[in-house]
């Protein structure tokens, strides 16, 4: 088995530039209303080996996303609760307060109140990503990036087919939201994606088959879409599958610059977990034990961070410099913040003994797999 540290050497690699793309179907003044931006990162490969499927990237800012997020959060804080959590497992940015509605017209204050009002009572309670209709809320309003309705007033096509309350909330708070705070919030998007961007063009190609070929899985062959919105959850972050369909904040403290790309791939490799999840179950079941509930996802958290710190090390990168990052003493996500702490402290001790070895092309995944769920 070859090194996974190694395998460098046998690939030639060239990134193509990036492609912005406006939405399509629309007219401009349409798209304007809902003030969409995209960008399609490319990458392409020659190589005198096996063809591995690359990371292709669509980001999106789009308008009603970002929306139906801030909705949340501001839905979750005038309810007590924090727009973060730590789950007991470590550090965790500041909490943000609610927005202000001083000296806004009475008619924006009533609309901005009773959309929070309608998330209150039941949406801001659900998980983002555990909750099915909440997930089919978010795919469905990425999918109306470009409309500036969601009833389909404008364009059959913008027939988003969500609750209608919920389309009466989300369109009673839009020209509020867009007044007041979206501009602001776009561009932290858009800033977020040009900052991660060159990340992901020098390293991305590389880290996205060294974890295809850790969890024996294909990278996915079709666009992978990231939602960029300014609040992403309480984790800053999250992944539904079928599609796969990443959501990412840029305005968590947590996803900034390199550790903004690790959450990237991170939450990427989600699609990719299948195979070491099932291997888990099995050999816990086997064993009469039972399954860590968190364990699978540590050793994402892990893996990935792992494979970037080793990746920056190798190549002692100019853009972790920029960044003010020590390419030798790169700190992955999971150890710079707390994760291996609460419920997940033992996990980091099985992972370097049994996982790590595994990533140095030492013992097969099965053995791995196996000396973790007899140790644990």
């Amino acid at each position: 088995m070859k090194l996974l540290r190694n395998y460098r050497c046998f690939r030639t690699i060239s990134i193509a530039p990036l492609a912005l793309l406006a939405a399509s179907g629309f007219p401009e003044s349409s798209v304007a209303k809902s003030h969409v931006y995209r960008t399609d990162l490319h990458a392409t490969q020659r190589s005198t080996g096996p063809e591995s499927p690359l990371p292709v990237f669509e980001f999106d800012s789009g308008f009603w996303v970002n929306l139906h997020h801030f909705l949340y959060l501001q839905a979750r804080l005038s309810k007590g609760n924090p727009a973060s959590t730590d789950n007991g497992r470590g550090e965790v940015p500041p909490d943000d307060l609610p927005v202000s509605l001083l000296d806004f017209p009475a008619e924006q204050i009533r609309a901005w109140q009773d959309a929070v009002a309608f998330y209150e009572k039941d949406l801001a309670g659900r998980d983002l990503l555990l909750n099915g209709d909440m997930e089919n809320i978010n795919n469905r309003l990425s999918e109306m990036e470009a409309c500036p309705d969601l009833e389909g007033k404008t364009s059959a096509s913008c027939r988003s087919g969500l609750p209608t309350d919920l389309i009466e909330a989300l369109e009673h708070a839009a020209p509020v939201y867009r007044a007041h705070w979206w501009s602001e919030q776009d561009r932290a998007n858009r800033e977020w994606i040009a900052q991660v961007t060159p990340i992901v063009q020098q390293m991305g190609v590389e880290l996205s088959g060294q974890l295809a070929e850790i969890y024996q899985r294909p990278w996915p062959t079709n666009r992978l879409r990231v939602d960029v919105v300014w609040y992403g959850g309480p984790f800053g972050a999250y992944t539904s599958l079928s599609p796969t369909h990443v959501t990412i904040s840029s305005h968590d403290s947590r996803n900034q610059g390199i550790y903004g790309f690790e959450v990237l791939f991170h939450e990427s490799s989600h699609a990719l977990a299948d195979q070491v999840t099932k291997a888990i179950a099995k050999e816990f079941r086997d064993r009469d034990k039972p399954i860590p509930r968190d364990l699978w996802h540590a050793l994402l958290f892990y893996t990935t961070g792992e494979m970037v710190r080793r990746d920056l090390a190798y190549e002692g990168m100019s853009l972790a410099s920029q960044e003010g990052v020590d390419p030798a003493s790169y700190q992955p996500y999971a150890s710079r913040f707390g994760l291996y702490s609460g419920g997940w402290e033992q996990f980091r001790g099985l992972l370097d003994l049994y996982w790590r070895p595994y990533l140095d092309g030492k013992v097969t995944f099965e053995t791995a797999i196996a000396q973790l769920a007899a140790a644990a």
